[in-house]
């Protein structure tokens, strides 16, 4: 059991993408480990910044409204840091393949400027990076572990491997201190649900708590897995905290389920909604990954995560959060 307030507290950390989903639960927790957190944001429209998401603690932690592009500003920010967490980035598919020069410049250019701003500037910081399952594209096999060969079917899963592969190289070339995690479906309190092109899952909740239909594409029977926000945050920290994981790649993974299972645990959860089956948009069809869940082993194994909230405890909790500061997020 890592004693993270040993390891943080105290400590700089630098998040980027911290006005985000996974970013904001993660500042929520480093400063209550007693961290001395640092934001930068560039809050870009429709890409998930929220300042409501640090409620409760703006006045102990710093912002930074920037682009991670803007590599001065960075470098003086990287300085004296003992954590980065580089969590910035277009996480949209669609997006991505309607603007893919917009998603180039995020999720490459951009992590390369994180990297040559530690590198200049501060070449010990501890980086960990959020990266995706969508660089595997369609499985060959389930469940899915680190061996699988990449495929992406859509440009962010091109964007996001080249960014997570610079970190790799970053490792191996500079000695920089990076390890990447591919995340799953993520979900959780502050996450985006004004629509549904950064995460369905978030969508759907919107949807159940305002009482409206779900709506589920083809035959429902796609398997997916889910992480609550808390267990992916903690996965963070150990990575953060253990120089084992320093040049490694470790997928996340949660127990699967069909979306059709998972809108029926949806409207059960809630006490009440409903849910059809429609056809496939031929836009997201065209990139629609199939089946998928991910092998956690590496990750258990190598650095003792777990995850511990279950799906239904989960999805309670995010019903229950979205009730109460909806008017935050519609």
């Amino acid at each position: 059991m890592v004693d993270f307030g040993a390891v943080f507290a105290g400590k700089p950390v630098l998040i980027t993408g911290g006005l985000g989903f996974i970013g904001s639960n993660l500042a929520h927790r480093l400063v209550e480990l007693g961290a001395v957190v640092t934001i930068v944001d560039a809050l870009f429209p429709d890409c998930g910044g929220n300042w409501f998401n640090i409620a409760g603690i703006e006045d102990r932690v710093e912002v930074h409204v920037l682009d991670i592009q803007d590599e001065a500003a960075l470098g003086r920010l990287v300085r004296e840091k003992a954590f980065l967490f580089n969590l910035a980035g277009r996480v949209s598919h669609l997006d991505s393949m309607r603007n893919p020069y917009a998603d180039l410049e995020s999720n490459v250019r951009g992590h390369l400027s994180v990297l040559e701003a530690c590198r200049r500037h501060n070449p010990e910081v501890k980086i960990v990076h959020a990266g995706t399952r969508q660089v595997y594209g369609r499985p060959c096999y389930l469940p899915v572990d680190e061996s699988h060969p990449p495929n992406p079917v859509d440009i962010n899963g091109v964007n996001k491997l080249a960014g997570e592969l610079y970190h790799i190289v970053y490792h191996r070339a500079y000695g920089l201190r990076t390890a990447s995690l591919r995340l799953t479906n993520t979900y959780g309190p502050r996450m985006w649900v004004r629509d549904s092109r950064l995460t369905f899952i978030g969508w759907w909740i919107r949807r159940v708590v305002e009482g409206q239909e779900l709506e589920i594409f083809g035959d429902g029977r796609q398997i997916r897995d889910f992480n609550y926000v808390d267990d992916v945050v903690e996965a963070l920290l150990l990575a953060a905290a253990n120089p084992v994981a320093e040049g490694q790649i470790y997928n996340l993974g949660g127990e699967p389920i069909s979306l059709l299972d998972l809108a029926r645990l949806l409207v059960e959860v809630n006490g009440g909604g409903s849910y059809r089956l429609v056809p496939f948009p031929p836009e997201r069809n065209r990139i629609d990954i199939g089946d998928f869940c991910g092998d956690s082993t590496r990750i258990r194994d190598q650095l003792g995560w777990r995850p511990r909230v279950s799906l239904r405890e989960g999805l309670a909790r995010t019903l229950a959060y979205y009730r109460e500061y909806h008017r935050y997020y519609w």
